[in-house]
């Protein structure tokens, strides 16, 4: 299976038709059926790691002031203690906790409805530990990365840019320090310089602007050490509201070489 780290950008993407929303569809299509998905999203950051251990985990609408047609949605997936199991076997002896509570958060099911809209494919969300350096994140994901000979799908979903406090909500033009930073992730990507992208912050003030707390690019570094040697196809790209970056991209074995 691949991994796959998706750009969410904003929630309004779960019910709208839009590109990112067609794209997301279009590798549902072109990705063989997984087992199970591993879903690693921004939006559960925490102290310590814990992954979702429940048959069925609740779907979880973590924003505000969006229209009620989105807190009606719901991806009632299955979850899979089998496969959380497995997580915590793989990252042992890293303490891992069993989470009965937490669900699916936007940050999955916003981008998942569109790529297997059935949500009839099992997912487990492994959190992000906030306490941790950006290297740690990475060599997690080369921890998982048996889990895609397994058939488990490894998701990633966050944004390489994203810096709501400054955000234009009709801004066409993106900031240049978000271009810049922007452009940075994806040389980066397609040259395969991991650790480039793992030590991000030596991009000084570009960096700073555009990840102003970390939790929705770290979930890029899972998927980097999940598919480390393997060519980056970027799937999707572009700024929105002049800083939040929709960049995308998959690690294949198959793959020949990264996409235009």
């Amino acid at each position: 299976m691949p991994a796959l780290f998706l750009g969410h950008g904003s929630p309004m993407n779960a019910i709208e038709s839009n590109r990112h929303a067609d794209i997301w569809a279009r590798i549902g299509h072109n990705t063989p059926r997984p087992k199970a998905i591993l879903a690693i999203s921004a939006h559960w950051y925490t102290r310590g790691v814990g992954v979702t251990a429940m048959e069925r985990p609740k779907t979880i609408h973590d924003f505000g002031g969006f229209p009620q047609e989105l807190f009606d949605m719901q991806y009632p997936a299955p979850g899979s203690p089998a496969l959380a199991a497995r997580v915590r076997g793989l990252l042992a002896p890293l303490p891992v906790a069993m989470d009965q509570d937490w669900g699916l958060d936007h940050g999955t099911w916003s981008v998942l409805v569109h790529v297997y809209p059935q949500a009839d494919i099992p997912v487990v969300q492994l959190s992000i530990d906030g306490t941790q350096p950006a290297q740690f994140h990475y060599d997690l994901g080369k921890r998982l990365a048996p889990l895609r000979d397994e058939g488990i799908l490894i998701f990633g979903s966050g944004n390489v840019v994203h810096n709501l406090g400054v955000m234009r909500r009709n801004g066409m033009t993106p900031y240049p320090w978000a271009e810049r930073f922007n452009t940075f992730a994806r040389t980066a990507l397609t040259a395969r310089d991991d650790q480039a992208l793992v030590d991000y912050v030596l991009q000084g003030a570009d960096a700073q602007q555009s990840i102003p707390t970390p939790e929705h690019y770290l979930p890029l570094l899972y998927v980097l050490g999940a598919g480390a040697g393997e060519p980056a196809m970027i799937e999707d790209d572009g700024l929105e509201m002049a800083s939040i970056s929709m960049l995308s991209v998959s690690f294949r074995a198959s793959a020949s070489g990264a996409a235009a």
